[in-house]
């Protein structure tokens, strides 16, 4: 799954912001500031890292049932892990 962090402790920001976030387009590793929250593209993260996390205590799990897209809390971080677009090969 695609990873974005999203830098802030604030839902109420995180919130705000989240539609923008999973609509701007990011390269590998980009960072981008969106109404003075950075965000940055984390590249790919493996299932078992999303299930070891959501087992800690400390880590907040939301879910985007609607469009399969999870989000991780915890410190100041939202990570948000969107399922990758199958890739159609033409022949």
């Amino acid at each position: 799954m695609k990873c974005i962090a999203v830098y802030t402790n604030s839902f109420e920001q995180f919130s705000d912001i989240f539609e923008q976030v999973i609509n701007t387009p990011l390269a590998d590793n980009e960072e981008k500031v969106i109404e003075g929250i950075t965000v940055s593209e984390s590249g790919e993260v493996p299932q078992n890292y999303i299930d070891k996390m959501k087992t800690k205590t400390e880590v907040v799990v939301m879910k985007v049932k609607e469009s399969d897209i999870t989000i991780l809390q915890h410190r100041d971080v939202f990570e948000i892990f969107l399922p990758e677009k199958e890739k159609v090969v033409m022949s």
